[in-house]
């Protein structure tokens, strides 16, 4: 299994990085949202990756932030999103709008994404709504990876989502002390709607 690949760019193009690893070239998917950070052909590169196994087949996919590997972990857990169609929707739409759609249920949105019909939009939104912020999965709004308390990651995700720090913390303390067992899902909920009166 491999965790990541440190190497030069060999080759880049959209939707496909080769990078030379000691002389190796390993062929890695990747979204525009990856594409866009990378650097030019013969520098140096380290992608996070997630590698897919299936009977015939072994395919790399490459992220260059944890946030954006996490996202899509949580993506193609949805049913009838797999590796190929979860990067097209991360190429597909910002992570901090992907978030937002579905926490929201902002089917319409999702589904403007190539690929994605109204069904799969409707699935993306029953599947993640709570799963997105659930503390016992890898965050996808901490790039650190670490452990974080519930202010914390609330806080995070709604700085991802756009919002002002002073703003996030004032809405996250006003909503934790109205409900002081709210989990992260809540509370992001929450305060998208309070912004949103």
């Amino acid at each position: 299994m491999i965790a990541y690949l440190k190497g030069t760019v060999h080759q880049k193009e959209s939707e496909l990085l080769i990078v030379d690893v000691s002389g190796i070239g390993y062929r890695v998917e990747i979204s525009t949202q990856t594409f866009e950070t990378l650097p030019d052909e013969k520098e140096e590169v380290k992608l996070l990756i997630y590698h897919h196994f299936t009977d015939s087949d072994q395919r790399l996919f490459g992220f260059s932030t944890r946030k954006e590997k996490n996202l899509f972990e949580r993506l193609i857990t949805v049913k009838g999103i797999g590796p190929k169609l979860g990067l097209t929707i991360l190429s597909g739409m910002a992570a901090a709008d992907l978030i937002e759609a579905i926490v929201t249920q902002n089917t319409s949105a999702l589904s403007g994404i190539s690929g994605i019909g109204k069904k799969t939009a409707q699935r993306m939104v029953l599947e993640l709504k709570d799963k997105l912020f659930d503390e016992s999965e890898p965050s996808i709004v901490s790039a650190d990876g670490k452990t974080q308390d519930r202010k914390e990651e609330s806080v995070s995700a709604l700085l991802a989502l756009g919002f002002k720090k002073n703003e996030a913390t004032k809405l996250v303390r006003s909503i934790v002390s109205d409900n002081p067992k709210a989990d992260v899902s809540t509370i992001v909920k929450r305060a998208l709607s309070e912004m949103k009166r």
